[in-house]
């Protein structure tokens, strides 16, 4: 791979591992938006979680071509969206 190749492929796992945060730090507030007790705002980070989802997934992909191009290990994801259902007891 030659220097320029090298500085491309840097950059690009970079960016991705910016966008990888970013997207965290997003969901992150959804959840905190679904706390409140105004439901346009609970829709809104309900929606969000959504797109951000979306956005998760093909964050992957590129996580999965960024691999298979440099030969590093895709990093391990601790980040995921799972949801949860809650009941209160009385």
């Amino acid at each position: 791979m030659t220097f320029k190749e090298q500085q491309l492929t840097e950059l690009l796992t970079l960016t991705s591992r910016s966008i990888t945060h970013l997207t965290a730090s997003l969901t992150s507030l959804s959840f905190d938006l679904l706390r409140s007790h105004e439901p346009d705002v609970r829709n809104a980070g309900a929606k969000m979680i959504t797109r951000m989802e979306a956005v998760s997934k093909e964050l992957d992909q590129q996580w999965q071509l960024i691999s298979e191009l440099t030969g590093v290990q895709i990093p391990e994801r601790v980040d995921g969206v799972e949801e949860v259902q809650l009941q209160s007891v009385k």
